[in-house]
């Protein structure tokens, strides 16, 4: 039971190590987050100035449209006065003419507006797009350290997971077994040293012939009120 208790420790030992590099892996988790916001908000504005170009290439080719009917309409109307004899219906298409002209001359105007928004559109997507390529730039090599480290820590986590492996071929399947259970516990180790008279890890009492036991090292005992693997420094040290 002693050798089982020693190899459980260095087997806690390696558990110990993997979830501390991965506490190290995970710590790289916020600065990425805001580095992939930072670029995906300046992904969405460029997404928002490049709908904005089209929403106002679609208006001007709206208005180019209405203006191209208007045009003919005023055309059938001068026709059609050429052809007029009575008084009141040339009186009638006269003012259509005025009208329509006036109604053109608007359109016209609008139409202009609409091509300097496009412009505006197109220069701000420019702008937009520039920002995002230096901010893409900026991150290249902070994201290329993070990468190196992040590398680094998978592989160190991985040569543990190796020797972690070796280590539970050394211990009894059912031993194994019983760690392992306490392990996926609240606890956040499986295994704790005896603190004077009590558990080290819920400080509860243990029984004064289970104590001997775990001095003698006869067996691994169980903590009766939270169920972790209780042992003796003294004892480790001994062997």
């Amino acid at each position: 039971m002693q050798a089982d208790l020693l190899v459980l420790l260095e087997l806690q030992e390696k558990d110990r190590t993997i979830q501390q590099l991965r506490d190290e892996l995970r710590a790289f988790e916020p600065e990425l987050a805001d580095l992939d916001s930072e670029l995906a908000e300046h992904e969405a504005r460029l997404a928002a100035a490049r709908r904005a170009i089209g929403e106002a290439g679609d208006r001007r080719t709206e208005l180019e449209q209405k203006i191209e009917n208007f045009r003919q309409m005023q055309e059938r109307r001068r026709q059609r006065l050429e052809w007029v004899r009575g008084a009141k219906e040339a009186s009638t298409l006269m003012a259509e003419l005025d009208l329509g002209r006036g109604v053109l001359a608007k359109e016209e105007a609008e139409w202009v507006r609409s091509a300097d928004r496009v412009q505006e559109a197109e220069a701000k997507a420019a702008e937009t797009e520039k920002e995002m390529g230096e901010v893409t730039e900026g991150q290249v090599a902070r994201r290329a350290e993070l990468a190196v480290l992040q590398g680094e820590l998978r592989e160190r986590i991985g040569k543990v997971e190796v020797e972690r492996e070796e280590v539970t071929g050394r211990i009894a399947k059912p031993v194994l077994t019983r760690y392992e259970r306490i392990q996926k516990g609240r606890a956040p180790l499986a295994l704790y040293a005896l603190h004077g008279d009590a558990c080290g890890h819920c400080f509860t009492a243990v029984p004064m012939h289970r104590r001997q036991e775990i001095h003698n090292g006869n067996s691994i005992v169980t903590c009766e009120a939270c169920g972790v693997l209780i042992y003796e420094t003294e004892t480790v040290s001994d062997s």
